[in-house]
């Protein structure tokens, strides 16, 4: 009994040795692994979908790719970075950048997410930041911010956000302005394909169309020289014309309360200005009618303002107002309440473009292959809906027409138009913060 007795415990001094062993191994490796990754010669080696040099091309005004000089090397696609590079701080190379993005808002409660209604543009965005592994911590650490808030149901091809993102970069980050890596360097030398990897975890009606790197001074709402929006429209037996003189009333500064929804709480200063104004016709016809469109362009907007206007311009088109409806709305001190009336349907409303000093957004060659493919083919589905629907128009013409089944008494009657100028009215500015302010002291 002795030598088993003697064989067990010699066996369990082996593997107790053993065991030791692999704990100095595997604390070896982990300290080995964080200096490998702090490498920049690794990081270079083993990015996640990062371009070579030559491989990224910059996207001009009208959409367009410059040619890129050199070659691209083919990388193993990953769309998350490895688990041994996930950092609860800052350890990370971090940058600032810009990403110019487009959503087809009609499934959307909005950009924003703060409303606690979802599906939102913005929650599907963080979504995919986080499966990416690009971003680490909340939104103020992040330092995020949007261009602009558009509303339910409101598209976008050209809406900005800015935050900071993982990068390939050896410390970017800097206090104030761009990092002397940034600067000694090409902006997208090396960099990871941001625009490649959300693209493909991202929803179908929401894309990524270029980046940009930014100082971190750099506020994508506070930043923003202009906006423009575009509202498409049929054309029906509307006075082009009249609306078009109306619409130039618009241009320049002036307090367009009457034409928002006023938000007496958090805005006290109503005076925007609008500095173009068209309204053209687009390629797109229908059973003989032509799509039209509004662009407005101007520094901000105020909650639904294009929308209230563009209501008060198919008034103005109809015959049921008169275009110096408008002078006399923008006239706060004649008009201090603005008249009830309702607003213009959000679908066809888009956030067109938003104009920044000195960003030139960027994609790699293969991330804007895959982007014009994935439109080209939602083009084509959304026509071929268009089709389908076409053919239930014309299958219904052909269903006979009885109205001695129908009562006289239970016929809708057309709405008679009220003037605007004699409707009742919304709250003042000044009567909605004397009810703020009431309020308070209760």
């Amino acid at each position: 009994m002795a030598e088993p007795t003697h064989l067990i415990t010699s066996l369990r001094s082996q593997l107790q040795s053993l065991r030791l062993r692999v704990e100095e191994l595997e604390s070896d490796n982990a300290r080995l692994s964080s200096l490998v990754s702090n490498c920049c010669c690794h990081k270079a080696e083993e990015n996640i979908d990062a371009p070579v040099v030559g491989s990224v091309g910059l996207v001009d005004g009208k959409g367009g790719l410059n040619s890129n000089v050199g070659k691209s090397r083919k990388k193993k696609e990953n769309l998350t970075v490895p688990d041994d590079k996930v950092s609860t701080g800052h350890q990370y190379s971090r940058r600032y950048v810009a990403l110019k993005v487009m959503y087809f808002g009609q499934r959307f409660f909005g950009f924003a997410s703060e409303a606690q209604m979802d599906p939102t543009v913005e929650s599907e965005i963080f979504k995919a930041l986080e499966k990416t592994r690009l971003i680490n911590g909340d939104k103020k650490n992040l330092q995020y911010s949007r261009c602009g808030r558009t509303d339910k149901g409101v598209s976008s091809v050209g809406q900005v956000i800015s935050l900071f993102l993982r990068s390939n970069h050896k410390k970017p980050e800097q206090s104030n302005g761009y990092s002397r890596e940034f600067v000694l360097k090409e902006p997208y030398e090396g960099e990871v394909d941001y625009v490649k990897i959300l693209n493909k975890v991202l929803p179908k009606d929401i894309r990524v169309m270029g980046w940009c790197p930014a100082p971190t001074d750099f506020s994508a709402r506070f930043s923003c020289l202009s906006r423009e929006y575009k509202y498409f429209f049929w054309n029906g037996n509307l006075n082009v014309v009249a609306m078009e003189d109306a619409g130039k009333k618009f241009i320049g500064e002036h307090d367009f309360r009457n034409f928002c929804k006023m938000d007496a709480a958090n805005v006290h200063n109503y005076r925007r200005h609008i500095t173009e104004f068209e309204i053209f016709p687009c390629n797109e016809r229908f059973e003989g009618d032509q799509l039209w469109v509004v662009k407005i362009k101007g520094s901000a907007f105020l909650w639904h303002q294009v929308r209230c206007m563009v209501a008060v311009l198919f008034f103005i088109g109809q015959g049921l107002e008169s275009p110096n409806v408008v002078d006399a709305l923008l006239d706060v001190d004649s008009t201090p309440r603005k008249p009830q009336y309702r607003i213009a349907p959000e679908v066809p409303l888009v956030l067109q473009s938003c104009k920044f000093e000195g960003l030139r957004f960027m994609c790699s060659t293969d991330a804007r292959q895959a982007l014009h493919a994935h439109l080209e083919m939602e083009c084509r589905s959304y026509k071929l809906q268009s089709a389908i629907f076409h053919e239930a128009l014309l299958s219904c013409s052909l269903v006979e027409n009885d109205d001695s089944v129908l009562n006289s008494k239970t016929r809708k009657k057309a709405a008679s138009h009220v003037p605007l100028m004699s409707r009742p009215t919304e709250p003042s500015y000044e009567e909605r913060c004397t009810k703020l302010n009431s309020r308070a002291e209760e």
